[in-house]
């Protein structure tokens, strides 16, 4: 009895020395799998203590509030305290030297202020603006802050990548949403007002996507809600699928709210509040309700990198259904309307990765396996230029999925492209499952040349 007394004693001891920084073994909920977590932060209530945790090599959309009993307190490795060297002081990886900023003592206690991070987001916006002379995109995926002579994101969106380190950012601040029909957990930090923060769930109007406090308030704005499909001006209608053009400066309160709404399940992005620079194409469902929303993307009306997309997002209740490749094919879809060869901004998510990569290769194998030899009896010639042309995908985005594919070949001082019958049937498979499809009949749009317009 004695012995299990003092056992139980050194694991308490181990739990109250638990702090932000420190690594273990954690239970994942819903999973009997206990991987490696780090402690984000810290809190109390009602005398039990809960920890918010990351689990390591794992996306930040599985960080969650765990209990004592969720850890395995056997396995600790305490944070290194700055200024502190091994032995020899030789120089130890990143990896291990480098441990997370402890969060501000007021993260424990009080809920994230949302107006104080669109106003430090603000803030920076200005102060780059002021500094630098030339404005370039990030285009590192999950790379370390870039040397000072590098030019900074591009601080003029509504939607630009954010630094990693960013404590407040860096947990989840609402619990819930109810968007028409669907509730949904958020996976990510979004800066809704505070008081909305502190609330159980947030109603959503699934039309204009005003947010209110409570399901009553959310029916009281309703019955005076005059929308039943997003603003602006529907571009494509297919069957029960419609395409919405939207000005970020026209209709900015809705360019602002859907922002807010996306950045719950955008981790890579943070949000500014300048939406003037940025079309949004919303994709909806219909039905007898109205006009539902499934998804959108945004892309800058003039883009010097030639930029097709800035942000996309199908939201969770309608994913894995392919409506994600819907979305990608549509933005090529208007740069095939308006000549050009496009590209999405970087860094993707890693959903967005797989959505591009699967899209891609499908064009592309299309196109390859529906072209036509010039000369009878003659194996069939195409270039990657072609290819780019009859696609709208930049020719990098071309190259580095062939790559992918291990297709490309070096044959006789030329490179060739091989397809073996494994990779056709697969080919033929996944688009057999793609019941749904963008008709370049029913898009009626006319593209714009936003430079030579005096304002937007």
């Amino acid at each position: 009895m004695i012995e299990e007394h003092d056992e139980r004693e050194t694991i308490c001891d181990s739990v109250n020395s638990l702090v932000e920084g420190c690594r273990l073994p954690v239970k994942m909920h819903s999973t009997d799998d206990w991987p490696l977590a780090e402690i984000i932060s810290v809190k109390e209530v009602q005398g039990v203590k809960c920890y918010y945790v990351h689990y390591v090599d794992f996306n930040k959309r599985l960080d969650e509030w765990v209990m004592e009993d969720s850890l395995d307190t056997r396995k600790v490795q305490y944070p290194r305290r700055e200024g502190t060297t091994p032995g020899t002081g030789a120089a130890t990886p990143k990896k291990q030297a480098v441990s997370r900023p402890p969060s501000p003592s007021s993260v424990s206690n009080e809920p994230v202020n949302g107006n104080a991070v669109l106003q430090a987001a603000l803030q920076k916006k200005m102060s780059r603006k002021r500094k630098a002379t030339f404005l370039e995109n990030e285009d590192s995926q999950d790379a370390p802050p870039p040397p000072p002579q590098t030019p900074g994101p591009r601080p003029t969106g509504s939607l630009v990548a954010h630094h990693h380190d960013d404590v407040v950012t860096r947990m989840k601040n609402v619990e819930l949403i109810e968007l028409g029909r669907h509730r949904i957990k958020p996976w990510y930090f979004s800066p809704y007002p505070q008081e909305m923060v502190n609330l159980t769930c947030i109603y959503i109007c699934e039309f204009c996507l005003k947010y209110r406090k409570s399901r009553k308030c959310l029916e009281r704005h309703l019955v005076k809600c005059n929308l039943r499909h997003p603003p602006g001006n529907e571009i494509y209608r297919k069957g029960s699928i419609s395409f919405f053009e939207i000005d970020g400066r026209k209709n900015k309160n809705y360019a602002q709210n859907l922002c807010l709404l996306a950045k719950l399940f955008l981790d890579h992005k943070t949000l500014y509040y300048d939406t003037d620079p940025f079309l949004f194409y919303v994709m909806t469902d219909f039905d007898s309700r109205g006009f539902h929303i499934v998804g959108y993307f945004s892309k800058e009306k003039e883009s010097t990198e030639d930029h097709n997309v800035a942000c996309i997002l199908t939201l969770p209740p309608y994913q894995r259904r392919g409506y994600g490749k819907l979305l990608i094919e549509f933005s090529y879809e208007l740069s095939k309307f308006e000549g050009k060869t496009g590209s999405p901004e970087k860094p993707l998510s890693d959903l967005g990765l797989l959505s591009y990569r699967s899209y891609w290769a499908h064009t592309i194998l299309d196109i390859l396996l529906n072209v036509k030899p010039v000369v009878e009896n003659e194996k069939p010639q195409i270039t990657i230029n072609e290819i780019s042309e009859l696609t709208s995908i930049k020719k990098e985005d071309v190259i580095s999925t062939l790559q992918n594919l291990n297709l490309i070949n070096y044959y006789k001082g030329q490179y060739i492209v091989t397809l073996n019958r494994e990779i056709i049937e697969q080919h033929s498979t996944a688009m057999e499952k793609r019941q749904i499809r963008i008709d370049p009949k029913c898009l009626h749009w006319t593209p714009k040349d936003w430079s030579v317009r005096a304002k937007w």
